[in-house]
């Protein structure tokens, strides 16, 4: 039985609804949902289905499942807010992008470090080239289930000392604190889909869009967000970061990622405007 480590933060009738990574863990949003929150915002931060749990557990979920934790998260949201904000990190933007597809009337959304393919400098050559076609392969052959791709050095962080203490969580059998050490070949096919899905339809968004990317993201190279500016038809934002990895939220430039949102958030609030007035 897993553990639902989702968490919510009362504040006013504007609402944040954060989401997680593959793999990851509320945890990885708690900085930020703390600042947003002091800030006198309501917060919600999601556990997808299948995470802080064991492999085998992930491994039982697909995309759909995933979104449909956002889907549940939204809708807690939306009991205490007059108007959500949706914000994912790496994968977890895909989903944020995905829901913000389906529900126009979502004000923004903020994309750190969107990832559509692990294409960045930290990624072997072998596993950009053949994850096109072997991803499909070994899950329709329903091979590999329990096996996971690794993750290498940087892990995504910058910072050597964090990074330390986040692979000493990892390899400790933590999953809710820190997520798993690597990626199921299962679950990164079923990100495949999510990305394809997304990717597709990115010109239907005409919210707000705020994107926060690392320039030398060791796991997902800035064009995954460049893409997303490219394509997205509403007012947005792309903003490139000097001092850290794929972690941005917990990393060197964290607190440039809580000003750029939170400027971002002020901007595009109708609640705020209305309470301005």
């Amino acid at each position: 039985m897993i553990t639902d480590h989702s968490f919510l933060l009362e504040g006013n009738r504007t609402g944040i609804l954060l989401i997680h990574g593959l793999t990851g863990t509320p945890n990885e949003m708690r900085g930020l949902a703390r600042k947003f929150n002091q800030q006198g915002y309501t917060v919600y931060s999601v556990q997808l289905a299948g995470h802080c749990g064991t492999v085998e557990d992930l491994v039982e979920t697909s995309w759909k499942d995933w979104y449909a934790s956002v889907c549940a998260g939204a809708e807690k949201l939306k009991q205490y807010t007059d108007e959500i904000f949706v914000g994912g990190l790496s994968m977890g933007s895909l989903l944020a992008l995905n829901y913000t597809i389906e529900h126009p009337e979502v004000k923004g959304v903020l994309c750190y470090s969107p990832t559509f393919k692990y294409d960045g400098w930290s990624v072997p050559l072998w596993g950009k080239l053949s994850a096109p076609w072997i991803l499909p392969l070994v899950f329709h052959l329903n091979i590999l289930r329990s096996n996971i791709l690794h993750e290498a050095e940087p892990y995504g962080i910058y910072n050597e000392t964090l990074r330390k203490r986040i692979v000493n969580s990892m390899n400790h059998g933590d999953s809710s604190e820190a997520g798993l050490p690597g990626n199921p070949w299962h679950s990164l096919y079923h990100m495949q889909r999510l990305s394809a899905h997304v990717r597709k339809n990115l010109h239907k968004i005409k919210a707000a869009t705020l994107c926060l990317h690392a320039y030398e993201d060791d796991i997902a190279h800035r064009k995954n967000s460049q893409l997303i500016y490219d394509r997205v038809q509403g007012p947005k934002k792309l903003v490139w970061l000097k001092k850290s990895y794929h972690m941005i939220t917990i990393d060197n430039d964290r607190q440039q990622v809580i000003d750029e949102s939170l400027s971002f958030i002020n901007t595009y609030s109708t609640v705020n405007s209305e309470e301005k007035t």
